[in-house]
């Protein structure tokens, strides 16, 4: 039956039995080759357990469990009362055996109801077998000093007659097993079918301990379990080289990235110890003369992503291992300012620590805080350091801290697998691919906790669901350019998918188009640098958009797949000083694109021609922000200002409202707030202008630097590292702030601005609050958007100098 599966599945997780003069318990009669022994003190609870248990019941459906479950059928049959063995083994011919073990009642197999039932005697040195037949299976039984035994293999019913010696290891281990679990695993790894539960196949089971006793609790999404590993002195057990020493808290989960296939982690309080304990058991006479890079290390591990490994050294003395660094100096990269150095020994790991590491190309390094990473591949490294600084790590997600529950803080060995990597696992154990999904279980995590000659064991297998109000915050791309940037990023439209794409330039002046699957869809040379936000308009009013932009002596209309939209581009001789402005007055598509050139304004129409019935007498000094179009009642309003004056315009460029001189405008935008024409001064007041020309001025107490956006009824003021959000204002640590910016999506109010000394990106809502797992890594402002169907908000920014970041909030 399926429900007797589990010991296959509980071999391949775990690793790690003989017979009697004078028989009184169960397990005197267990055959001398066993592999694995269930024990349960209910059969019915065992098969209500396994059939309710998810888990078990999806990797059932496989070949080889199904195989076994047939042949285990017959044993549905028996209505034991009290304990029963289970035993699994295998016979000379490589051929799988199973037997049963309890005490005979009357009622234990009753055959009268049993369909297609057949049943003879057979004698065996003046014994008798009973071999029974059901659908063509058989099993052969009997009973002995009231113990029923019953087995599918003749050879071991007739041994189990005779008195073999007892095994005292076997005998300990058994009786450390617990009465009142679902049921009880012992396991003899020497004599185990299956190869490993690591992801490597270094560490077989055969090497690993002498006996694994498990109590299992089996729930509906989860299973747990707990027992201990035991090796003897004598026996070349790898469980050994943990002797004398104290395990120690495993951090390896603060480092490895959220989206690895996972990790195995070991720990000791003193390498010398540990270093001694490996050459006993890798029969070597002499220590490796290469040790000073381990003295101050207390934890190394492995972090699996697909086929590349990095190994993780956790340090006690950042200094001491990095003096023993010191000839591992030369740098050949650098990602988000940590540096990436050569390493010239990349065999010292497998050296010293096979078989727990066996891997031997990790030719670079980085640093992180106390942990040493070595690894082949830069994409590897640039994984875990981008997770490292974003707090993406496995020990921040809810999957991994639910399962941690289960398991101590501190273990000798520390092994998590993620779903794919548990599935791969059992599939190179039972020789096959099988088709079954086990993807939710993403966080199994097996420990080993070294004690006296003995080892703790605790371990959990358990069904996550993704909450879909996590709010955790996902790197989904980090593109490389050609170059540097020279502009924040930001999204445009895509007007076939009605999606978001991204689009950014480098200090060549190159413009890229990106789409939000990280894809470089084009790349365009411009002559100089874009002028502020890139504007789309629909130039022929047939829901295909357009950039529209400026550069110092051009203005630029691109269709999508980066040509120039004829007669763009325009050229200036006279440089362009201000973003290019456009406006859509009636929202009829009907672009007027205002063009910034000192004191003057030019305006164009979409196709490229001056509008004459724009006159503007030039201003009497530089215009110093971008003009702004506001409709407010049936009238329309062009603003701008200069330093000395603002500027507030009807549609012909004749001045609509008068306005009183003032003398220290900064240069932020004009911003319609409150129903009046709102900007700062250079001694940051709040001034604010209505249609009449009245003006008002509040002090804000902002520094000189100082940054301002609003919507029509919220203000939003940075000075320094104050962020102030309609009337409360948060203090930041210390640092160099981007400006604010102001985005309002979905009727919600989000503030974002970036401390590029410290490279974080902070995004509050409405009421001053920071948004969960903020702040994250970046370097310049942000675009926050909802680039494509899955009701999501993602956001777009500088990472490296180089490199653009999206982050998905999910």
């Amino acid at each position: 039956m399926r429900f007797f599966c589990i010991p296959l599945f509980f071999t391949i997780l775990l690793s790690c039995t003989n017979a009697n003069t004078k028989r009184s318990e169960l397990l005197d009669f267990a055959p001398e080759n066993t592999a694995v022994i269930i024990k349960t003190q209910e059969l019915n609870r065992v098969k209500s357990g396994i059939t309710n248990n998810d888990f078990l019941n999806k990797i059932s459906k496989t070949t080889a469990f199904t195989g076994l479950e047939q042949q285990l059928e017959n044993i549905s049959y028996l209505k034991p009362q009290g304990e029963t063995l289970i035993c699994l083994s295998k016979d000379n011919l490589d051929s799988l055996h199973y037997s049963v073990i309890t005490k005979y009642h009357k009622a234990l197999f009753t055959t009268d109801s049993i369909p297609s039932y057949f049943e003879e005697s057979l004698a065996y040195k003046k014994k008798t077998i009973t071999k029974s037949t059901i659908n063509d299976a058989t099993f052969y039984s009997a009973v002995i000093d009231s113990t029923f035994f019953a087995s599918s293999s003749k050879a071991l019913v007739e041994a189990v007659f005779e008195n073999a010696p007892k095994d005292e290891g076997l005998i300990k281990i058994y009786r450390t097993t617990a009465q009142d679990k679902t049921l009880s695993l012992i396991i003899k790894p020497e004599s185990t079918f299956l190869k490993s539960l690591f992801i490597q196949d270094s560490i077989p089971f055969n090497d690993f301990s002498e006996y694994l006793a498990l109590d299992i609790d089996l729930n509906q999404n989860n299973i747990l379990f707990n027992g201990i590993s035991k090796a003897n002195d004598s026996t070349q057990s790898l469980i050994n080289i943990f002797k004398g020493t104290v395990p120690q808290i495993n951090q390896i989960q603060h480092i490895a990235p959220s989206n690895c296939d996972g990790f195995l982690s070991t720990t000791f309080d003193n390498f010398k110890t540990f270093e001694k304990n490996m050459a006993v058991f890798k029969r070597r006479d002499s220590i490796i003369n290469e040790s000073a890079l381990f003295n101050d290390v207390i934890e190394i591990g492995s972090i699996y992503e697909d086929d590349k490994r990095a190994i993780v050294l956790n340090s006690i003395d950042v200094i001491a291992t990095n003096d023993a660094l010191l000839g591992e100096q030369t740098i050949t990269d650098q990602y988000r300012e940590i540096n990436i150095y050569d390493f010239s020994r990349p065999e010292l790991f497998k050296q010293m620590f096979s078989p727990i590491i066996t891997f031997s190309q990790a030719t670079k390094y980085c640093v992180l805080d106390q942990f040493f990473v070595f690894a082949n591949d830069t994409e590897l490294l640039q994984n875990i350091i981008s997770n490292y600084q974003n707090k993406t790590t496995l020990a921040e997600k809810d999957f991994y801290k639910n399962s941690q529950i289960a398991i101590s803080d501190a273990a000798s060995i520390l092994l998590f697998n993620n779903g794919a990597t548990l599935k791969s696992i059992i599939d190179r154990n039972f020789g096959g691919s099988e088709n079954f999904d086990i993807s939710q279980y993403n966080a199994t995590m097996i420990q080993f906790i070294y004690d006296n000659n003995f080892a703790h064991v605790n371990g959990i297998i358990q069904k996550n669901k993704t909450k879909v109000s996590d709010q955790s915050i996902s790197e989904e791309l980090n593109i490389k350019l050609d170059a540097p940037l020279l502009n924040a990023p930001q999204f445009v439209k895509n007007h076939i998918t009605n999606q978001q794409e991204i689009v950014v330039q480098d200090i060549n002046n190159n413009l890229y188009l990106i789409s939000n699957g990280g894809k470089i869809l084009w790349k365009k040379q411009l002559q100089g640098p874009v002028l502020g936000r890139i504007e789309q308009i629909d130039m022929y009013k047939n829901g295909r958009l357009q950039l529209a932009f400026a550069t110092p002596h051009r203005v630029y209309v691109l269709d999508r797949n980066g040509k120039e939209v004829k007669p763009f581009a325009l050229k200036f001789k006279d440089k362009i000083t201000q973003p290019l402005a456009v406006f859509d007055y009636d929202k009829r598509k009907n672009y007027r694109l205002l063009v910034t050139q000192g004191k003057n304004l030019i305006m164009y129409d979409s196709k490229g021609k001056f509008v004459k019935g724009f006159s503007f007498n030039s201003a009497k000094s530089d215009i110093i922000c971008k003009p702004e179009h506001f409709r407010i009642s049936s009238k329309d309003y062009i603003v701008f200002k200069t330093k000395t004056n603002l500027h507030i315009l009807n549609r012909t460029g004749k001045t609509r409202v008068k306005t009183q001189d003032f003398h220290s405008f900064s240069d932020e935008p004009v911003f319609l707030y409150n129903g009046n024409f709102t900007s700062t001064s250079v001694d940051g007041h709040l001034i604010s202008t209505d249609t009449k020309g009245g003006m008002s001025t509040q002090n804000l107490n902002l520094s000189e630097n100082h940054g301002l956006q609003t919507t029509s009824k919220t203000l939003v003021a940075q000075s320094e590292n104050k962020l102030t959000i309609k009337d409360k204002t948060t203090e930041l640590d210390f640092g160099q702030y981007t400006k604010p910016s102001l985005f309002y999506i979905n009727n919600k109010i989000y503030v974002s601005t970036t401390d590029i000394q410290a490279h974080k990106v902070y995004l509050f809502d409405s009421q001053s609050q920071l948004l969960p797992n903020f702040p994250v890594y970046g370097n310049g402002p942000i675009a926050l958007e909802q680039i494509d169907k899955d009701n999501k908000l993602e956001f777009v920014t500088k990472g490296d100098e180089n490199s653009i970041i999206m982050y998905q909030i999910n």
